[in-house]
């Protein structure tokens, strides 16, 4: 199943199911008030639509608007790791983003004032379903709730200032996040689902998530022995390499520009670059 959060016609914020291009509402007066309550309180699959909307009709919201804690991993591609110069590790490399730096599908990402240096990174968004605290491994794809496309825009110059990587990450409406979510059963085996993200239609980063150093359950595990995983939390899984500060010369996202992450089953997320 896929589900989303939107904006229906009249403004009001809802969740739903989408089949087929029609927008099941799932907000009702007795059930759970947002899609990270819905799963929280494990009923999506038994709430009653209230109406409906052809897709067109709605605006959507990042799948998750209000996720307590959204755990972003770097280098967990080889081709990224090697292209950045970095370390083989023994665990992931682990950097949060904020909440109110998501942005929805269709909506822009705004090159900052203070920056011209916004680069794209298409990844796997992990929707956490169950949550819990040092979750083993082996059990860790149980507390999954769903998947969706990502992009961790980045505002490279603000992300090198230091080894600390948390400015250049949380910039308002650099984190994209969706169009919607794909329940693991509808996504099926994602061994061989290509991460696949074009700038302007030209192929910039295409691997399969198969080729993560650290595959989702083990990043579970790492998370959740450090700190409580909750429902409607967040793990961003890594990107592959070919980002645009690592290509000669660089290749910076600028104004008027179009870019979109495709993962299989999630979906193609499609925004535009406007200005601060």
């Amino acid at each position: 199943m896929k589900y989303l959060s939107f904006l229906r016609p009249n403004g009001t914020a809802s969740y739903g199911r989408l089949e087929n291009d029609i927008v099941y509402d799932l907000k009702t007066d007795s059930a759970p008030t947002d899609l990270k309550a819905a799963i929280a309180d494990n009923v999506l699959s038994t709430l009653e639509s209230s109406e409906t909307f052809a897709y067109s009709q709605i605006s959507l919201l990042p799948v998750i608007p209000n996720p307590n804690k959204i755990f972003c991993v770097g280098h967990n591609y080889e081709s990224h790791r090697k292209e950045t110069g970095r370390d083989e590790v023994a665990n992931p490399s682990i950097f949060i983003r904020f909440a109110d730096s998501l942005t929805a599908h269709k909506s822009e990402i705004l090159m900052p004032k203070v920056s011209t240096s916004l680069d794209y990174e298409g990844e796997l968004a992990v929707i956490i379903g169950k949550g819990g605290r040092a979750i083993a491994e082996a059990e860790a794809m149980n507390h999954v709730a769903g998947y969706a496309c990502f992009n961790d825009a980045s505002i490279r110059d603000w992300q090198w200032h230091t080894r600390q990587f948390t400015p250049g990450k949380n910039f308002p409406t650099t984190g994209p996040f969706g169009p919607y979510m794909v329940t693991p059963e509808e996504a099926g085996n994602l061994e061989y689902v290509h991460v696949i993200t074009r700038l302007n239609g030209e192929v910039m980063q295409d691997q399969p998530i198969g080729d993560m150093i650290f595959p989702i359950a083990q990043i579970i595990a790492y998370v959740s022995a450090f700190t409580p995983l909750s429902p409607g939390d967040v793990i961003v899984s890594g990107t592959p390499g070919g980002v645009g500060a690592k290509r000669t010369p660089p290749v910076w996202m600028k104004p008027g520009d179009t870019i979109e992450v495709e993962i299989g089953p999630m979906g193609t997320l499609i925004n535009t670059i406007g200005q601060e």
